[in-house]
């Protein structure tokens, strides 16, 4: 996978915002945010990309895990209705990346949370750890991408 520039540059400031004062947290904070949503939109913008050149197969089956309600429950429906009608190696690939995704999704929410709540309380240590939590999400998402890739052309 390639490197982005924008995940590079976000995982920088975050790096160093993780030493910085509250009033430094108060005058970044809006850059922080901005830069962190310019590397989500560019992973985001590969993701599509990569798998905008997956297979018919591998696509429908995404698709219809993506279509489905979550929890566990609805997962082990959607493993028999998807194993039905798809091979089961195409539809093992789609969990894969469909599971790597929603990983990389937790995180990413999470990581906004940390920083919504530091917002609210002010809190420096609570801003340090939504920095080390986006930094994760991207780590998740750059991983989620390598399974899209790695599905557009299966063994």
């Amino acid at each position: 996978m390639e490197k982005l520039p924008e995940v590079e540059a976000a995982r920088a400031l975050m790096t160093e915002a993780m030493a910085w004062s509250v009033m430094k947290w108060l005058r970044e904070k809006k850059r922080v945010r901005q830069t962190a949503d310019q590397a989500n939109a560019a992973l985001d913008q590969l993701s599509l990309a990569i798998k905008e050149r997956w297979a018919d197969d591998v696509r429908v089956a995404y698709e219809a895990l993506a279509a489905q309600p979550t929890g566990a429950a609805a997962s082990r429906s959607q493993h028999k209705q998807l194993s039905q009608s798809v091979d089961p190696e195409v539809s093992l690939i789609a969990r894969n990346v469909k599971q790597a995704d929603d990983e990389a999704y937790r995180a990413r929410m999470d990581a906004e949370e940390a920083f919504d709540e530091a917002e609210r309380q002010l809190s420096t240590s609570l801003a340090r750890e939504g920095c080390r939590k986006a930094i994760h999400s991207w780590d998740l998402h750059e991983k989620a991408i390598r399974k899209a890739e790695a599905a557009s052309h299966p063994k």
